[in-house]
């Protein structure tokens, strides 16, 4: 059996009223054998029999095409009933009857949705039937079209799962490619951001300290985005947004030290901190100085450079709060719906740069802790809030 025929033979075993159809064919004709089948040029299948009269064909028997009535109906595409093959004048001196031995004969042709002829409903007896009624082929081609419709419905879900396997895949490969593209960034960025820093340390020139000012903040934004995409990759593929949960040592270190990295990188910039940790806080300390890093950085890039960028941690009565603010114009409502989306940067600032996935990661990080991420925006400022319990374990 070709493979098409194997498909074609699973997909009328798919079908769940088979069964019944069958059934009422023989009890609705009182014939004793009814099936479903495939009939191409040169191949004769049953796909699905109810044999009363021990007929010999089950699911997979093949016939000589060419033997059956079945390939006259496959050239007209026209039902063909026999009541009684011996007074037929069509029929009686047909040679399928008497190779087959029945009397009695009804077929009906399946006709796909693309008008392809997939094969007949038939019913033989090796007795004489009552079979040329409007009721009988009204019947036979009533269950005729519900397998066509049927059989059309399975090919869709089949064709559509097997393209969204294929995306799937196709998905996962490039997200694969990005990740392993963003790591292997990291090494010459780390080389340039150290020779950077080596030439920062010799006597220079006013124009060279200024370049080597402005290379520093293009290294830091170009690692920052390609910890955002190693993240975004990484969640994307299913490994989620890793913690490594600390209660032992202090945030506020690390959270000096990122206020400190964005000083250096932006030392046009005002930025007004305070810091008021009253109880530890049970965290990811790398991921949350990631989620100040991206909100502070935000807050650089879009917020009015002649206004101070205002910086708040608090930890206090089970929760800890970071909010980040600066002024200049307002977003809009409909961007902030979507800011916390992969790859949305809006129009907030004209020419403002970037992949957006910094607010995304950052909110990610605040849920993997049990917190949120909000964002409030008015004339007067726009601020960015990060909530999450002081003893929360990450989310599951």
């Amino acid at each position: 059996m070709t493979p098409s025929l194997e498909a074609d033979l699973a997909l009328v075993r798919r079908i769940e009223a088979v069964p019944t159809i069958l059934g009422v064919v023989c009890q609705t004709t009182g014939m004793g054998f009814a099936a479903i089948t495939r009939v191409t040029e040169d191949r004769w299948l049953a796909c699905a029999v109810r044999d009363q009269i021990a007929f010999g064909l089950g699911p997979g028997s093949e016939l000589q095409v060419e033997t059956t009535i079945c390939n006259t109906i496959r050239e007209s595409r026209r039902p063909v009933v026999i009541d009684h093959v011996a007074q037929d004048a069509a029929y009686r001196d047909h040679p399928t009857p008497a190779i087959y031995g029945f009397q009695s004969y009804i077929s009906t042709p399946i006709i796909l949705a693309d008008g392809t002829f997939f094969g007949t409903l038939c019913a033989i007896d090796p007795r004489p039937a009552r079979l040329n009624r409007p009721e009988i082929v009204g019947m036979f081609t009533l269950f005729a079209e519900l397998i066509a419709f049927h059989l059309n419905a399975l090919k869709k879900i089949d064709t559509t799962e097997a393209r969204l396997a294929a995306e799937r895949e196709t998905a996962v490969l490039r997200e694969q490619f990005v990740a392993v593209l963003a790591h292997d960034l990291r090494n010459p960025l780390a080389a340039i951001d150290a020779g950077t820093r080596l030439i920062s340390k010799t006597p220079i020139n006013e124009k060279a300290a200024g370049l080597l000012v402005h290379m520093h903040r293009s290294v830091g934004r170009m690692m920052a985005l390609i910890d955002n995409v190693l993240d975004f990759a990484g969640g994307r593929l299913g490994g989620g947004m890793a913690l490594t949960i600390n209660t032992a040592e202090p945030l506020e270190p690390m959270l000096e030290q990122v206020l400190s990295e964005l000083r250096t990188a932006w030392p046009e910039r005002r930025i007004e901190a305070r810091f008021t940790l009253n109880e530890p806080v049970a965290c990811d300390r790398v991921r949350i100085g990631q989620l100040f890093s991206n909100l502070l950085g935000n807050a650089m890039a879009h917020g009015a450079e002649d206004q101070t960028v205002r910086v708040r941690a608090t930890a206090d009565g089970g929760s800890f709060e970071l909010s980040v603010a600066n002024g200049g114009e307002p977003i809009d409502e409909a961007a902030r719906q979507r800011l916390f989306q992969p790859f949305f940067r809006g129009e907030v600032r004209s020419g403002q740069q970037g992949l957006g996935l910094g607010l995304y990661i950052a909110s990610e990080i605040a849920r993997a802790h049990g917190g949120t991420l909000d964002v409030t925006s008015t004339r007067e400022e726009t601020r960015f809030t990060a909530r999450i319990p002081t003893k929360a374990l990450p989310a599951t």
